[in-house]
């Protein structure tokens, strides 16, 4: 067996597998041999049928199994001789294989890049201050209030939070909205919905919320709606300029509860200062937490931005499909339809090949960190994150061990995933801290 290594590029490698026809031969033979002691004909006892009966019985099934064995045992033995760190086979192309006669097999991979490593034991980091302000725990314990609003009907004009009863309808140069969207006909007309005046969070009709202060009930008014330059919900409307006949069917404002006991008692405080307390260490927590995800991207990108080597386009291939699946999973679930994907699928391709280079460069670096620092996977390891992921999905531990067990691929990602998780953690726990000065609130003059 002859082997030798042509590149195609940096990353990507021919491996060439030369068999002498002794070789291939006996590799035949041996499939015929092992076919032949399994093979139950009539009137022969098993193993015992002749070879050429074996050969016209079995025939299609040898050559298959045969030509499987002669590419594994070359692949296997050319990785070997050669050394080459294989990352993903690409392609296979083994020529005619037939007994008697040389055979030459063509293996297209793709290697694991060689890059030097820069300092990673001092990366710098910014993160903000964990002790809340006054100013933060008031705001936090008036959104606990808002929480258990009440909504009263208030015989004024709409102001801002507020909620208002309406029906609308809408065209577009004057035509109906629900003529262009009648799967969707929501955004052209509803006999009566709700709206927050002024709100921060936009409803279903961008800006419609902006439009409806100082109108008391059974009040009509026509607004001009702008949708964005790209509506996702329904490309229909993207960019155009729409009105909306608008009535006003209610008022109801907005009436926060009480800081009495029973509202203390709800929020597990004895008292104003013990809820405030409580309040503090909740935001602490959670400013941790931002602090400790905003240090995992700084890290990462800082390292990833020191350096610059070709990528594996195999790998950029298979992350890209995957960045492509979780996106249009994730907008199917939010209503966006099948045609506005087909519209942008190249704009889409484009930025999914761009986030997958980015992913797979870092994974690359984490990787080589890894290997650097021996960092393994541990049974606890794998214990806490089937934990998590139990608790996650509501599917039992055994039921996950199992599918994991099932599918090695899976597994193989997972056990990836936890090592490279375990990386960034002690990026971390080596990095440069430098804390940001607190914001100071301003205060009207």
């Amino acid at each position: 067996m002859n082997i030798s290594v042509q590149d195609q590029s940096v990353t990507r490698k021919s491996l060439v597998v030369t068999l002498e026809a002794g070789e291939v031969s006996a590799q035949h033979a041996a499939t015929v041999a092992e076919f032949a002691r399994m093979a139950r004909l009539p009137g022969f006892r098993p193993g015992k049928a002749p070879t050429d009966m074996v050969l016209k019985r079995f025939g299609k099934d040898i050559a298959d199994e045969f030509k499987q064995k002669v590419v594994s045992k070359a692949y296997q033995t050319g990785l070997a001789q050669s050394k080459l760190d294989v990352m993903q086979l690409v392609d296979a192309v083994p020529g005619e294989l037939v007994s008697g006669q040389a055979a030459e097999i063509r293996f297209t991979v793709d290697v694991r890049p060689q890059f030097e490593l820069p300092a990673y034991d001092a990366l710098e980091t910014e993160v903000a201050p964990v002790e809340a302000t006054d100013e933060e725990v008031d705001r936090a314990i008036e959104a606990m209030r808002a929480e258990r609003a009440d909504f009263r009907v208030a015989e004024r004009a709409s102001a801002k939070g507020d909620f208002v009863k309406l029906s609308y309808e809408g065209t577009v140069d004057g035509k109906p909205i629900a003529d262009l969207s009648p799967d969707r006909p929501i955004y052209g007309k509803a006999p009566q919905t709700w709206e927050e005046v002024d709100g921060s969070q936009e409803g279903l009709i961008p800006g419609l919320g902006r439009e409806l202060s100082g109108l008391k009930t059974g009040e009509k008014r026509t607004v001009e709606i702008a949708f964005p330059a790209e509506f996702a919900p329904l490309p229909a409307l993207a960019g155009a300029k729409a009105k909306y006949a608008v009535e006003i069917l209610e008022v109801r404002e907005r009436v926060l509860p009480e800081i009495n006991d029973e509202f203390l008692k709800s929020h597990q405080a004895d008292s104003l200062d013990a809820l405030k307390t409580n309040v503090r260490n909740s935001l602490r927590m959670q400013k941790e937490y931002q602090n400790k995800s905003l240090q995992r991207r700084q890290v990462t990108e800082a390292l990833v931005s020191k350096l610059e080597f070709e990528l594996p386009a195999s790998l950029i291939d298979l992350e890209t499909q995957d960045v492509l699946r979780q996106f249009i999973e994730e907008n199917m679930r939010r209503g966006v339809p099948q045609e506005q994907f087909e519209k942008d699928k190249k704009e889409l391709f484009e930025n999914a090949r761009k986030a997958a280079a980015a992913r797979v460069k870092m994974q690359l670096v984490l990787g080589r960190i890894a290997d650097q620092e021996g960092i393994k996977l541990t049974e606890n390891d794998m214990n806490s994150f089937i934990y998590r992921e139990s608790m996650r999905s509501g599917v039992s531990a055994d039921k996950l061990v199992k599918q994991l067990s099932k599918d090695r691929e899976q597994l193989r990602s997972m056990q990836q995933n936890i090592i490279l998780d375990k990386t960034v953690e002690f990026l971390v726990s080596k990095a440069k801290v430098t804390t940001k000065a607190p914001e100071t609130s301003k205060s009207s003059s």
